[in-house]
């Protein structure tokens, strides 16, 4: 579709593509979130342990981190279009027959293969824009597939729980079957026709086994370190450092590889990615954190801090399509650091938060948190989207979903570790309800002011290593400075 003009409007087939892809990154995020409110509910039906019914939600975040970029390779070799409509479809079926579930360990099975349609939807989604778009709407696209994506996980919980509350937890799953035929029957309609990148590459299994066990085991590892296992964490984080030295040794050998180590040797490629995981966990934290500050500290009830805490979802959902749109005309450089600098700012703020702070207050501090990570994701996307040859794109769109969705995961444990650490071992003997709200505001604050700093250093990274990709109207690809 992209033409070598490179126009500055998404043409009717353009947008119609891009609402597809939208439509699967929607999905996604929704699935990310929808279940936790749920979580108590399945387990109480099952009469399932805590532990047990958490892998529920941990099953699917495995399985979706570990094969992003083995669903990127996939596409490269079969083409973009019939995996991304496989994946339509292995996420529907995974849905229905998660809502149909006779027991714990069945749902938890049929999560995992939700979790791998999900991987396929979010790893081919950036590459199919870049594939048919031009780079003078690219950032445009970006910004509403970031948009969507972000819809969904805010929605998530405000829709499980109308749903939960008024049908049953299996309505969470259900629900996605008219949403996943519309999706497969409007991509069968939309999504072009092409050859595939490389069509006689090589998909690496051993890598993506490889892989498995390395982001596995780190999500298990600092998950098993927050419930006050040491030991045993620290063991299961070496399993994972140990398979990551075997991943990377198999990637360097192998004719094809799962990931294209020698990407990392751009220095602004590499510095781009982590900004995107260094958001991503921002966000998980803050958006994991500000519950626990609404309801126990300032005793807000849970249905109005679910209200407030859409104010961080909203940020992000205005501020991205403005910002792709100002990167496709003035570059992505500029909006990637205001972006970083806003989120700074809002963390800040957070970290200056008392218990008698103003709500009005909370709301301003997350919707600039929100107005931040919005203005940085899309042009993000779009620099690294437009710094990589196109038979490499469809490693790293899997490789930008695969930070993001890290970046979520290690955000949320590593909260809980620098909680934990600055509350000592009262955390550990006592449940968070009965702390004094003075403990858990310098817990709060520590966590914020440590997300601040990060950030910070990711600021100066960009700064001083990324280079601007500025829309050229002759070159799809647009030019890099």
């Amino acid at each position: 579709m992209a033409g070598t003009d490179s126009p500055s409007r998404m043409s009717r087939d353009e947008l119609l593509l891009v609402l597809v892809i939208s439509l699967g990154s929607f999905m996604a995020g929704l699935d990310a979130t929808i279940v936790n409110i749920a979580l108590p509910g399945i387990a109480a039906f099952f009469q399932a342990p805590t532990v047990l019914a958490a892998w529920v939600l941990n099953g699917y975040l495995v399985v979706m981190v570990s094969l992003l970029l083995f669903s990127a390779r996939v596409g490269d070799v079969r083409g973009y279009r019939p995996v991304f409509l496989a994946g339509f479809l292995v996420f529907t079926t995974g849905s229905v027959l998660c809502g149909l579930a006779p027991s714990i360990e069945y749902l938890i099975a049929f999560r995992m293969v939700q979790a791998i349609g999900g991987a396929i939807i979010s790893a081919l989604g950036a590459v199919m824009v870049s594939r048919h778009l031009g780079a003078g709407v690219r950032g445009s696209a970006l910004g509403l597939v970031a948009m969507f994506a972000m819809l969904g996980i805010a929605l998530g919980p405000v829709i499980g729980g109308y749903l939960v509350s008024l049908l049953s937890w299996r309505s969470i799953f259900l629900v996605n079957l008219p949403v996943g035929l519309a999706g497969i029957l409007f991509g069968a309609a939309y999504i072009p026709r092409d050859r595939p990148a490389t069509p006689r590459g090589r998909m690496d299994l051993p890598g993506a086994v490889l892989l498995f066990f390395t982001l596995g085991s780190l999500v298990i590892g600092l998950n098993t370190l927050q419930g006050g296992r040491e030991l045993r964490g620290a063991a299961v984080l070496l399993v994972s450092l140990l398979a990551l030295g075997l991943f990377v040794g198999r990637e360097r050998k192998t004719p094809s590889p799962l990931l294209e180590l020698s990407l990392f040797s751009d220095r602004s490629f590499t510095v781009q990615n982590v900004a995107v995981l260094a958001l991503q966990g921002v966000v998980a934290g803050v958006m994991l954190l500000l519950p626990f500050y609404l309801e126990l500290v300032r005793a807000i009830p849970t249905g109005t801090s679910g209200a407030l805490l859409l104010a961080l979802p909203v940020g992000n959902i205005l501020s991205a399509p403005i910002a792709g749109r100002f990167s496709d005309t003035i570059g992505t450089k500029r909006p990637i650091l205001a972006g970083l600098l806003t989120t700074v700012i809002g963390l800040l703020l957070l970290g200056m938060l008392t218990p008698e702070s103003p709500i009005a207050g909370v709301v301003l501090y997350l919707f600039l948190v929100g107005a931040g990570t919005g203005m940085s994701f899309a042009p993000l996307n779009s620099a690294v989207m437009g710094e990589v040859p196109g038979e490499a794109r469809g490693a790293a769109s899997g490789l930008l979903r695969t930070m993001a969705n890290l970046g979520s995961t290690l955000g949320v444990s590593l909260t809980m570790l620098i909680a934990t650490a600055a509350l000592g071992p009262k955390l550990a003997e006592v449940t968070a309800h009965l702390l004094p709200p003075s403990e858990l505001m310098g817990a709060f604050r520590t966590v914020f002011l440590c997300g601040a700093a990060v950030l910070i250093l990711v600021l100066v990274l960009v700064w001083t290593a990324a280079r601007d990709v500025v829309p050229d109207p002759s070159v799809p690809d647009g030019t890099i400075v």
